[in-house]
């Protein structure tokens, strides 16, 4: 399917970006692939215009299964482009979104450093860390506490059912980075060697809970039973309008998810990987602070940030 019924594609697109570069956030991938279709379209009135990019992004989040980090930088993308429709005509509001979303693209990367340098005062030596995942921008603030010369110790989550973890365990150990993959369902039995826990975030809501890989609501649950700080680290970008009430608001929920087999010869493997969700959500109160390119913020203040960007 394609952004226009056109040549150009934004989903092949947006897969090419991800595939080349696998550095490169899903929002970041998102307002990249959306530039180029306003690149692409040649609309000749400002309603064209709008309607083009978003049947687009339209498209975008259906091809990523409304993937929340998705959303969230297609979104910025098109309140970018509200704010500029209302005073310029079609030229002027093409020419400068492509320069704002450019302009997105290229920062995002000093939004990640910016988590980093802010955060990296909370890691201290002789600690033992625990983090859940892969994360970028953790990994981010983990190489920084290194070349600061910081000595600590990381615990990682296998983080099923891809088991992501392994790959930040590795990345850690060529860091030097004392470390050890514990299963998922070990983290009750580890967590009162943890000092802290560290998570990222695939999105932040409104209400300042988090989005993020599956095990983080456990995880937090289990950390504020043991009175362990729960720090959660998130670009900017990825605060979304969703105010989810329970695990089951989700914009990826299925209603097929881990419902119930009455018959035999199930292949439990196949199971595990198409059948059980692979995000969660965490309410605000299980969060001590959230680390953002913004600065230290408590749950709270996400709504004010939201606000700020969406009504200015």
């Amino acid at each position: 399917m394609t952004a226009q019924g056109g040549a150009f594609d934004v989903v092949e697109y947006y897969h090419d970006l991800v595939a080349k570069d696998p550095s490169i956030s899903m929002p970041v991938a998102a307002v990249s692939s959306l530039v180029k279709v306003v690149e692409q379209q040649r609309a000749t009135t400002m309603s064209e215009f709008m309607k083009i990019v978003r049947a687009a992004s339209e498209v975008l989040k259906e091809a990523t299964h409304r993937s929340i980090s998705v959303s969230a930088g297609c979104d910025v993308f098109l309140q970018q482009m509200a704010r500029l429709s209302h005073a310029q005509g079609v030229e002027e509001c093409r020419d400068a979104l492509i320069s704002a979303g450019n302009n997105f693209v290229m920062t995002a990367g000093q939004c990640r450093d910016q988590v980093a340098e802010i955060g990296s005062p909370f890691v201290r030596d002789d600690q033992t860390i625990l983090i859940h995942s892969y994360s970028r921008v953790i990994m981010g603030l983990l190489h920084r506490a290194v070349k600061q010369n910081k000595r600590f110790r990381v615990y990682v989550t296998e983080s099923r059912p891809d088991k992501s973890g392994l790959r930040a365990a590795d990345e850690l150990l060529k860091l030097g980075v004392p470390c050890e993959v514990v299963l998922d369902a070990a983290v009750g039995y580890i967590m009162e060697k943890v000092d802290l826990v560290l998570v990222g975030a695939e999105g932040v809501v409104e209400s300042g809970g988090l989005i993020n890989k599956v095990g983080t609501y456990q995880l937090a649950i289990i950390a504020k039973a043991a009175k362990k700080p729960f720090y959660a680290l998130a670009e900017s970008y990825k605060f979304v309008r969703l105010y989810p009430l329970s695990q089951y608001d989700l914009p990826t929920y299925r209603s097929d998810l881990l419902a119930f087999k009455d018959s035999g010869n199930v292949d439990w493997q196949t199971e595990l990987q198409e059948n059980n969700p692979t995000l969660d959500y965490t309410p605000p109160e299980y969060i001590t602070l959230l680390f953002t390119d913004l600065g230290v913020m408590t749950p709270s203040g996400v709504s004010d940030e939201l606000i700020k960007f969406y009504l200015d």
